[in-house]
């Protein structure tokens, strides 16, 4: 990582605690695998938030819907998408993803 360049999430979450981890996030996770280009930015957003919220994982959802903003998808987009997962994933991790989002679209 460049001295100039901002420290990641990662890097800020977990810095010197686990560099190996805070490598993957940042070179295979979202400098390889992120960039490939069979799905766009916004359909990766829209599987990742989908995919945080079937597994219960509302923890990461608080970066992602933000991320998934800034990749295109509208806050319409994500609550209809949660919506959906209601019946796929269960009722209390659509009602914990979808508190989670009313946060994060409230405050941004």
């Amino acid at each position: 990582m460049a001295q100039d360049k901002e420290p990641s999430g990662a890097q800020k979450a977990l810095g010197d605690f686990a560099p190996a981890f805070v490598g993957f996030t940042d070179d295979v996770l979202f400098g390889q695998v992120w960039l490939r280009p069979q799905l766009s930015p916004k359909e990766r957003s829209l599987v990742t938030v989908a995919a945080l919220t079937t597994s219960g994982n509302t923890d990461q959802l608080v970066f992602h819907l933000g991320l998934a903003k800034d990749n295109g998808a509208t806050e319409e987009e994500l609550i209809e998408a949660i919506t959906h997962l209601a019946f796929y994933a269960g009722w209390p991790k659509a009602m914990a993803a979808m508190t989670v989002a009313k946060q994060v679209f409230q405050t941004s």
